[in-house]
């Protein structure tokens, strides 16, 4: 690759405003390195408004950086667009539901993995190229991900700039996700908080978390029940405070309810009788998030499995946004904790006894007011 033989000035651009100098430099000169970056701040080479810099330290919009030879013009050599065939072209146009200046926001159906990996070759990450437009030479970049078998609301950041606006929310925990999953049972306290702590299982080879109450990263969920079925499913709203992997299905299914078609967390149990699909029923129903241009609150539709099982069953999609999960779970009398208490109590010492399925076991016992990915 062609170097500049001659000191450069870069101004930073509102898409980078607030990113680490290193990562500026990994973002518009790949080619130079960490450790070069390093050195030259190291030896005042590399100025910031003329004064010298650390690779940690923040840009700022309008500020100008001053590069040593060896750097090159920002995305100079931009990779090139991969080919895509007509199907995958169709499958991407479908999966969109919106977009703005810095967001796409497509509904992701179930068994379309987020990014490739062993043998996996169709994913997200693979049609993204579908959406960019004609000149443009930033590839739009996932911010966050779903487990390959859930559905629902997809965010992808369409410039450098605003993935790192939206890896910021999720991170911090401002960004609002909603999802609807349909349970085996029916929990006996309708509406509360999940609190159990997740770590990779060992044995598993970091493919399985279970609950770990003495190493495990803290884990919480909120929990409503929107309707039921007698006692054999439950709609569940549910909402992730933390972002641990597999959090809603391991919660659930440590809760004694696992979610419908999840044979990896609940085993046989995650089964119901007659027509109602194999497939697991978690969708990732709704995204309220800050963006560069508003607030984005969008909706994903059910995939037809999810629809069809919710209309078999006599669920009303309706009655979710009738009565919406509330902030805050409600106060609770001295009587109604005693009873919670005692649930969990119970649901402890069941999960204790026998010993542990071999598969699809929930991996632990979960504590707190009521647990749930």
């Amino acid at each position: 690759m062609k170097t500049s033989d001659e000191v450069r000035n870069f101004t930073v651009e509102a898409d980078d405003d607030g990113i680490r100098l290193d990562r500026w430099f990994k973002r518009h000169l790949p080619q130079v390195g960490f450790g070069t970056v390093s050195k030259w701040t190291r030896t005042g080479q590399i100025r910031v408004d003329g004064s010298r810099a650390k690779p940690d330290d923040r840009l700022a919009k309008g500020q100008q950086i001053r590069v040593p030879p060896g750097g090159d013009a920002p995305n100079r050599e931009a990779k090139p667009k991969r080919e895509l065939t007509k199907a995958e072209r169709d499958q991407a146009a479908e999966m969109l539901m919106t977009q703005t200046k810095s967001a796409l926001v497509i509904n992701k159906p179930p068994g379309l993995a987020t990014q490739g990996g062993t043998n996996t070759f169709n994913h997200v990450d693979g049609l993204l190229d579908a959406y960019m437009e004609e000149g443009e030479e930033q590839r739009p970049r996932l911010v966050h991900r779903l487990d390959k078998d859930t559905s629902g609301v997809l965010l992808v950041a369409r410039t450098p700039g605003s993935a790192a606006f939206f890896s910021k929310r999720f991170s911090g925990r401002s960004a609002k996700k909603i999802y609807w999953a349909l349970v085996v049972g029916v929990p006996d306290i309708r509406e509360g908080v999940i609190e159990a702590p997740l770590a990779k299982q060992p044995g598993s080879g970091g493919e399985k978390m279970h609950v770990d109450h003495e190493g495990g990263a803290p884990a919480k969920t909120k929990y409503r029940v929107v309707e039921s079925a007698g006692k054999k499913v439950a709609w569940l709203e549910l909402q992730p405070l933390t972002g641990r992997t597999h959090q809603l299905r391991v919660h659930c299914a440590a809760m004694g309810h696992p979610i419908v078609g999840d044979g990896k967390y609940g085993g046989k149990d995650a089964f119901l009788t007659g027509s109602i699909s194999r497939k697991m029923h978690l969708h990732a129903r709704r995204l309220i998030i800050d963006s560069p241009d508003g607030k984005l609150d969008v909706t994903a539709e059910l995939p037809e499995h999810f629809a069809a099982s919710m209309e078999q069953i006599g669920f009303d999609e309706k009655a979710s946004d009738a009565t919406p999960m509330r902030d805050d779970p409600p106060p609770k009398s001295r009587e109604e904790k005693k009873q919670q208490a005692r649930q969990h109590a119970k649901t402890y010492k069941k999960n204790q006894r026998g010993p542990r399925r071999a598969r699809g076991g929930a991996g632990g016992k979960a504590k707190g007011r009521g647990k749930a990915k």
